[in-house]
């Protein structure tokens, strides 16, 4: 499993980032999605001033498991 696991990393650390960065997104098959988002800026609270503070939206990239990935690693639930 640690093999399989190392594998993926490996995999997922090759492909090239500036693909994400030139077009918002980049698609493995079969094991799913980076994409970049930018959320909106939004207000919080804190606790421990009970102060209100505006938080600014930051670009930030996720990925997306494939469906394929995922019943394969849930046993096809």
């Amino acid at each position: 499993m640690r093999k399989t696991a190392a594998f993926f990393l490996e995999i997922i650390t090759d492909i090239d980032p500036r693909e994400v960065k030139i077009n918002g997104k980049l698609t493995s098959p079969g094991i799913g999605n980076l994409v970049k988002q930018k959320p909106k800026a939004r207000t919080e609270h804190n606790p421990k001033t009970s102060e209100t503070i505006k938080i600014q939206g930051k670009t930030i990239v996720k990925f997306r498991v494939a469906n394929a990935a995922k019943e394969m690693a849930l046993g096809g639930r």
